[in-house]
């Protein structure tokens, strides 16, 4: 298969899905289409198989809005301890 598209962002997406499905031939020794033919895995797997990565991506999407929440906090205070080093005691610029 040729891939047309000129967008490197759909390029890379696709590069990624290759590799991942490379590695999940080796890890499991078949492919999703093998699982369907050898009828190892029936529509119901597959919609569970859907449900449990979904609910995982929730899980990393949280755990990513709290490691951001805390850069966020660490940058504020960055830059509070960077104006007080300024000499204005800490007093922001809308402060008089």
């Amino acid at each position: 298969m040729q891939i047309k598209t000129k967008d490197e962002v759909v390029r890379r997406v696709l590069a990624k899905m290759d590799e991942r499905s490379l590695v999940g031939q080796e890890k499991y020794g078949a492919t999703m289409m093998g699982e369907i033919k050898n009828e190892v895995k029936d529509l119901n797997r597959f919609l569970i198989d859907v449900q449990e990565e979904l609910m995982d991506a929730l899980l990393y999407i949280e755990a990513a809005r709290y490691c951001l929440q805390d850069e966020i906090e660490e940058a504020m205070l960055n830059r509070i301890n960077i104006i007080a080093q300024n000499g204005n005691d800490g007093l922001h610029y809308d402060q008089e």
